[in-house]
């Protein structure tokens, strides 16, 4: 059994946001025994429909349980977001603590729903990581399927592709538009297409628009939809002025890398080494998995990149209280080479004081420079117990 990194505390009713398929319902499985829980899936169809023309049944629902049961388990709330008002209710006369999923939050901020402020934590759950993968763990894998639990657990190739392509199809490509996010649809699929094959690369709004046949406004929009739904996000560019940070693109990472892959039709082969995909599946697998640990250790941070031109960038930046700490770049390679670290030594200048770092996939740990250069483990391992 996989050992999730995240916290989740039974003190309080909580929130537990994550995309379809990051195992939100199996944990929950694991977390409460069977009679500890109502347990009320909004994927069902029947009780969806009773509950969206009368949410009020839900407390037809959770009589006979008051006094039996201390837990409500509700998936996808964002499904009813009206469920949200009852629930306050319930958590306000102490009738149950309630575990609420969900795979999209835009739902319920558009329609302005009760988000139980103080009276529920949130959580998020994400794809899994190399430390819950543990010695299940092949980097190779990762890059080119993703970890999502599903395909990273099958020993099979061909299975893990159906998974990812039925994915795409039956979620990212149908479900997102089935609950009306998105109106206007030939677009947004095409936008789809485009956006994934700008994955780990800084996003250029007009120039999408044109190939999408759209405007820029919009394209940012499909974009606040896919991190909505958490399907991705963006990574802002560094800047000490906030007013700067907001004129400047950001980059935007798909939260797996086989679902990138899948969109740009790539999942039927594996990821070859030393080419520019895969260090740019590197870059992006790293961004998102410094994001999942801190996210997961509950510390305050920021991440961001700063890039000049195409050959000087640093690909990550982690600020805490708008001071950088570590300033990061990531290389695919076996071995490092001076060359490697010259972007780093020359933009690190910007950033004030702060730790300069190259993360590769070279084990001999060294000083290029006056720049730290470490093996991926070695960073990650830092940056979760630091």
């Amino acid at each position: 059994m996989i050992h999730r990194l995240v916290n989740i505390s039974k003190q309080k009713s909580f929130f537990l946001f994550g995309a379809r398929g990051t195992g939100k319902s199996y944990l929950l499985d694991q977390l409460f025994l069977p009679d500890e829980a109502v347990r009320l899936d909004l994927l069902d169809p029947d009780l969806s429909d009773r509950l969206t023309a009368y949410p009020e049944r839900l407390l037809e629902i959770l009589a006979p349980h008051v006094g039996k049961c201390s837990w409500v388990v509700i998936d996808e709330v964002q499904k009813i977001p009206k469920l949200l008002d009852i629930v306050h209710q319930r958590i306000a006369k102490r009738d149950f603590h309630f575990a609420l999923t969900g795979s999209s939050a835009r739902k319920l901020r558009r329609g302005s729903a009760n988000m139980l402020a103080g009276r529920a934590n949130h959580f998020e759950l994400f794809p899994l990581t190399h430390r819950e993968l543990g010695g299940e763990f092949d980097l190779e894998q990762v890059l080119s399927f993703g970890s999502l639990p599903e395909p990273a657990l099958s020993t099979s190739d061909i299975e893990k592709q159906r998974f990812l392509k039925s994915y795409v199809q039956t979620y990212i490509r149908e479900e997102i538009v089935t609950e009306q996010i998105v109106r206007n649809l030939p677009p947004f699929r095409r936008f789809l297409d485009v956006a994934a094959q700008g994955h780990a690369d800084v996003v250029h709004y007009t120039n999408i628009a044109k190939d999408v046949g759209s405007d820029a406004k919009t394209i940012s929009n499909y974009f606040e939809i896919l991190e909505d739904t958490l399907i991705g996000m963006r990574l802002p560019a560094f800047e000490k002025s906030v007013r700067r940070q907001q004129k400047t693109s950001p980059k935007f990472y798909f939260f797996d890398n086989g679902i990138a892959r899948t969109l740009t039709g790539q999942i039927d082969y594996r990821v070859v080494a030393k080419t520019p995909e895969h260090g740019r599946l590197f870059e992006a697998w790293l961004v998102n998995e410094a994001h999942r640990l801190l996210t997961y250790r509950e510390k305050q941070f920021r991440l961001s990149f700063l890039r000049i031109d195409d050959d000087l960038e640093i690909d990550l930046i982690i600020e805490r209280a708008r001071q950088p700490l570590w300033a990061i770049e990531f290389k695919a390679t076996d071995r490092v080479a001076d060359y490697h670290v010259a972007a780093l030594q020359k933009l690190s200048k910007k950033l004030g004081t702060c730790r300069t770092m190259l993360v590769s996939n070279d084990k001999t740990p060294q000083t290029v420079g006056g720049v730290s250069c470490m093996h991926w483990s070695t960073f990650l391992s830092e940056l979760w117990e630091s």
